[in-house]
């Protein structure tokens, strides 16, 4: 099937449908490699721990989204490699499920592209993001070239995003940039800051610890030496 003709397909859906409930699995593939899987958990991990107080978003990896009326799985559904929902309850789900969530679809998705879904993400799949989910913010990576992209909805249509001085993508769903570091895309704070995974978070503790001790034992060394130096001239240094 076209672009054109899963699209018009798609448009000829009546809008008056009562949705019926559900309570479908995700359906999804294998992941293509284990990058693949290490990014979406990464950016999974990130998120969820800078949003730890938040409970009005869903964030999810290679889960299947279904969006057919007519609750079948076989037409209809789309599975992103990551995307996040805002203004939505925060809770585990087996897939999302749109008539089942208010009618919301994705705010933000990315696709990890590899060599037999690159030519999908970007023309198919790109196409369904921005006319039918209406998706805000759509970006694609690939963790292995390295090309980065992203798109924000503008007037019903995607327009590219104009990279940062540093490279970074900025996402307006999110309010954060998008980046390639370390040969894998992070997230960064509006201020360029990398936003951290609870292990990252806990090793700047522990360096900020260690260094506040070193300068603690460094004043007490310079008093110390301040002291004797106070001793070789008769002056006692508790009474200064």
């Amino acid at each position: 099937m076209t672009i054109a003709q899963e699209l018009d397909d798609q448009k000829g859906i009546c809008q008056d449908v009562i949705f019926p409930p559900g309570d479908l699995y995700s359906d999804e593939p294998p992941l293509e490699s284990e990058l693949h899987l290490r990014q979406i958990i990464l950016l999974l991990t990130c998120l969820e721990w800078l949003w730890r107080d938040k409970n009005d978003f869903y964030a999810a990896g290679n889960l299947t989204i279904y969006y057919s009326p007519r609750q079948r799985k076989s037409e209809y559904f789309r599975g992103p490699d990551f995307f996040v929902v805002l203004g939505t309850e925060r809770k585990t789900r087996k897939s999302w499920v749109v008539w089942e969530e208010d009618g919301k679809y994705p705010n933000v998705i990315l696709e990890i592209l590899s060599d037999s879904t690159a030519n999908t993400d970007k023309n198919l799949k790109k196409k369904i993001y921005q006319d039918t989910f209406r998706t805000p913010d759509y970006f694609w990576f690939d963790p292995y070239t390295l090309e980065f992209a992203g798109f924000h909805l503008v007037d019903g249509e995607y327009q590219p995003l104009q990279a940062s001085k540093q490279g970074y993508l900025w996402s307006h769903q999110l309010g954060l940039y998008l980046g390639v570091y370390e040969g894998l895309l992070r997230f960064f704070t509006r201020d360029g800051q990398l936003v951290p995974t609870p292990e990252e978070t806990a090793e700047q503790a522990e360096q900020k610890a260690e260094q506040a001790e070193r300068k603690a034992e460094q004043a007490q060394q310079q008093a110390e030496r301040l002291a004797a130096k106070l001793r070789e001239l008769n002056i006692d240094p508790e009474t200064i």
